[in-house]
């Protein structure tokens, strides 16, 4: 259920031009393009089943472990866009700017899923079946992210989109097939314009009231978490992911967190009252405790690798 606060309504209003004007630059910004011709269709063959074709194999899949489990994950949070959809519209709004911007973003991030689904079926990179469970799985058990009112909505999202663009990205480059490299890419191309959309949101909330959206993304970047906890064996995957370099406590720090910071200038904003300097020192501390963390990892990767290669493990 919506709960509609005085706070919520007060951002809307006041944050209302910015979206509206954020939204025309989108479009100006944006560059069309159709998912099928990203999908090699000509390496498509028929499945067992009604069609009597062939059943899939794991040495159908040219992709390394890791990749398949990174496009699992991408594929499964994308698919829970209904999810998102709901949780936006219901702590924003579904008129004017707000309800423009859920509908365009909806639109585009609905092509990702469909996209991706048809890569890997065509290519056989993944088990189709499991993948098929799997996604019934994750949407019937309808979990989201539940940011509470409007900034909380925007903060999430800005983090969130820019790890999204970040984690594909990493993808394609580390799954050695051309196609997939294209077509994530493009995939990441939108998560970017998107991110831009709720960092700028962000940049001129700061400029309202900086005390409360520091309190708020010091929150958001604390608490944060990847969309698609709940998905089966999420954990699993998500260490493969870790350990392969597409999205781990490093590329957290240093590829999502101080990137938006930066852009926002938290560091040098001025005028801020005893809540907003505490949210800002927080927030410092968090980052450091952030790195200090991404550093053991790293560590600790590189000796398990080393162990590996003298036992001659496959990596």
């Amino acid at each position: 259920m919506k709960i509609v606060t005085a706070d919520s309504v007060r951002w809307l209003v006041e944050l209302e031009a910015t979206a509206e004007e954020l939204m025309n630059r989108h479009l100006e910004a944006a560059r069309e393009w159709f998912p099928h011709q990203y999908v090699p269709w000509s390496l498509g063959r028929d499945f067992d089943g009604p069609l009597g074709g062939e059943p899939w194999h794991p040495e159908q899949s040219a992709l390394a472990p890791a990749v398949r489990s990174a496009l699992i994950v991408n594929l499964l949070t994308e698919d829970n866009l209904p999810g998102y959809h709901w949780t936006i519209g219901a702590q924003t709004s579904r008129d004017g700017a707000w309800g423009a911007w859920l509908n365009r973003w909806t639109a585009e991030e609905d092509r990702h899923a469909s996209a991706l689904r048809a890569y890997l079926h065509t290519t056989r990179a993944v088990d189709p079946v499991a993948l098929e469970r799997a996604r019934t799985a994750h949407l019937a058990a309808g979990a989201a992210p539940e940011p509470q009112g409007v900034l909380g909505v925007v903060a999430y999202a800005a983090v969130q989109e820019l790890a999204t663009r970040v984690s594909h990205r990493n993808t394609g480059r580390l799954s050695g097939d051309p196609v997939c490299d294209r077509l994530l890419a493009r995939i990441a191309q939108d998560e970017n314009l998107h991110m831009v959309f709720y960092r700028e949101l962000l940049r001129a909330a700061l400029e309202l009231d900086a005390d409360q959206v520091l309190v708020t993304l010091d929150r958001t970047i604390r608490e944060f978490a990847m969309p698609g906890q709940a998905m089966p064996g999420f954990g699993r995957m998500a260490a493969e992911i870790a350990v392969a370099g597409v999205y781990d406590p490093r590329v957290h720090h240093d590829e999502v967190l101080v990137p938006l910071l930066r852009s926002l200038r938290v560091d040098g904003l001025t005028g801020l009252g005893p809540v907003g300097e505490q949210a800002r020192e927080r927030i410092a501390a968090h980052l450091a405790q952030t790195d200090a963390r991404a550093a053991r990892f790293v560590e600790r990767r590189a000796q398990a690798l080393a162990v590996r290669a003298r036992r001659g493990e496959n990596t």
